[in-house]
């Protein structure tokens, strides 16, 4: 894992602790035994594991420079990423991870039980009926997502979740750019300005890569999110 970390240092600047090196590396040994059992994450292998999984989960630091996360909401986190690789790196941060699939849910609630991460509250739900609950309507000051849908999609998944003046990051591929144009309606209506898309070279991965990062600049209306899968066939246009 040597190279690991060096690379990790490279990209994002943090030098991790032995404590939190052991950690990712029971991660990946508690991943690679239930991906033989069941199917989780299609990366198998511990090259994998490491530059697609991890590094490209701990990537989002680059966004949060200025103004590290201290409750951080990860919509369709899958096997827990970004969420627990960031909250590795952030332990007093207060995260929120949110998966429909149950047995996804229940391997992150193992690993977080394992490490023995504080301060994580793990919901089987969909974006669209959390961002009409009181409890997590505007609640969070970062919200992110990793390849769960497009960005006018994603866009009224996060925004309702993010308070005012906080921010949703979406992490995005080749199409970042076409992406935020076809977005920027969605972003508008539910509240949000464009900041950056960063680009992001993460080393082992040869495709391109991008964070984009939304202000919540105004309340979200009431009207939105709408109800569950009606983002996602007819999205703001």
């Amino acid at each position: 894992m040597e190279k690991w970390v060096k690379d990790l240092k490279t990209l994002v600047g943090i030098q991790l602790t032995a404590r939190q090196v052991a950690a990712f590396q029971r991660y990946e040994d508690e991943l690679l035994e239930w991906n033989s059992r069941m199917n989780l994450t299609a990366i198998r292998d511990r090259e994998g594991i490491r530059t697609k999984h991890f590094l490209d989960s701990l990537s989002c630091i680059l966004a949060f420079r200025e103004r590290p996360p201290e409750r951080l909401i990860d919509i369709g986190t899958g096997a827990g990423f970004p969420g627990i690789p960031l909250k590795i790196i952030y332990p007093r941060m207060k995260l929120t991870l949110v998966e429909s699939v149950g047995k996804k849910l229940e391997f992150c609630r193992h690993i977080v039980q394992t490490l023995e991460l504080e301060d994580v509250t793990l919901l089987q739900a969909r974006a669209e009926a959390l961002g009409q609950d009181r409890a997590h309507r505007e609640q969070y000051d970062w919200a992110v997502a990793r390849a769960v849908a497009s960005l006018p999609v994603l866009a009224e998944y996060l925004l309702p979740l993010v308070t005012l003046g906080g921010k949703m990051l979406a992490q995005k591929g080749e199409s970042a750019h076409a992406e935020a144009v076809a977005a920027e309606k969605a972003i508008r209506v539910l509240g949000g300005e464009l900041q950056q898309i960063i680009p992001v070279l993460v080393p082992g991965i040869a495709e391109e890569r991008y964070l984009v990062v939304v202000d919540k600049v105004a309340i979200t209306p009431p009207g939105y999110p709408r109800r569950v899968g009606l983002p996602a066939r007819r999205p703001i246009q």
